[in-house]
């Protein structure tokens, strides 16, 4: 067996010049040959699996009980069969609501929250600027994606809740099952007027709802980076911006899940743009804007409108995306 799977893995090299073989990998480069993976998304893929790719060249062998990944890397060749038993659960708790609009902010989000830094107005948006940021993730990790065949298999519905937490051995009342309890009824909440709404349990998924809402195949997903792992809040000077392609766009939000799940809303009335950002401490950022020119559908008692004293549908309401967070736009 051992042989088999060597030579296989050596034929396969043969035929195919690089690359990377999680699922979520095979399908990205499948269908999004041409756009980078932003790290706010290739941060919910297997760890295991990234760092069998960063060690040498992996291929994933699809068959009909599941997928194999050949690595060759410097000690040889290792098989992995993929996950056994339950995926990995990590849920994060708590965790902001600062960009599912229908929410009222309350004290403790307006003063505790580092979220809350992130919002400004559209004309503050400009060379020179200079903004109190601090950005953050807002997942500790641990989540990873399921494939897509994986997520539809198990249930997703507040009414199969207790079945969902069995099923990832999560303590009924727990901080982490009232996360989940939480995720599962924002993502069953009708969205905003205007805007259309979908909860990925996939990267599969989420390419597919971004591509439908956009109306095109040619699409392309970027996420604030910053240089440093943890930064604190500081002044940032904005050195460039740049505005991404049309006004139909979709931002995706991780929730709080035993898996990667994103809150993804399309709108039509919304603009982004990526900002170059100087550090007061010297470290450098690559930011992800987006401003909402319609927020007249929003909760009133939002945490936007009370951090920047505007009510809405009178302004244009604008905020940087935290660094695990995802923007898609058309390409062209």
């Amino acid at each position: 067996m051992d042989r088999f799977l060597c030579l296989l893995s050596f034929l396969l090299l043969a035929a195919v010049s690089h690359a990377a073989l999680s699922p979520q990998l095979v399908y990205w480069h499948s269908v999004l040959p041409n756009t980078p993976m932003p790290s706010a998304i290739s941060d919910f893929i297997d760890p295991d699996v990234l760092a069998e790719e960063k060690s040498g060249v992996n291929v994933y062998v699809k068959g009909k009980s599941g997928g194999t990944t050949v690595n060759v890397g410097h000690g040889g060749v290792n098989v992995n069969t993929g996950h056994k038993g339950k995926p990995r659960v990590a849920v994060t708790v708590p965790y902001s609501k600062d960009f599912i609009y229908n929410y009222a902010a309350t004290e403790t989000q307006i003063h505790d929250d580092p979220n809350v830094a992130l919002f400004f107005l559209e004309n503050e948006l400009q060379p020179g600027a200079k903004m109190n940021l601090h950005f953050t993730k807002t997942t500790s990790g641990g989540a990873s994606f399921l494939t897509q065949k994986e997520a539809e298999a198990i249930p997703f519905s507040s009414a199969k809740l207790p079945e969902i937490l069995d099923h990832f051995s999560v303590k009924p009342g727990s901080a982490e099952a009232e996360a989940m309890k939480t995720t599962l009824q924002e993502c069953e909440e009708p969205a905003v007027k205007g805007e259309r709404k979908y909860c990925a349990t996939s990267l599969e998924s989420m390419v597919e709802f971004s591509m439908s809402s956009l109306g095109s195949r040619d699409v392309t997903a970027v996420s604030t980076t910053v240089a440093k792992a943890v930064t604190p809040l500081q002044q940032y000077t904005v050195t460039g911006v740049k505005e991404l392609v049309g006004n139909r766009l979709v931002a995706c939000h991780p929730e709080a899940y035993a898996y990667a799940v994103f809150y993804c809303h399309a709108t039509a009335t919304s603009k982004a743009y990526t900002v170059g950002l100087l550090g007061a401490d010297g470290v450098g950022a690559e930011a992800v804007a987006v401003c909402h020119t319609d927020t007249s559908a929003w909760n009133p008692n939002h945490v936007a409108f009370k951090v920047l004293k505007v009510k809405p549908g009178s302004v244009p309401v604008c905020h940087f995306l935290p660094e695990d967070h995802v923007v898609w736009s058309r390409s062209g």
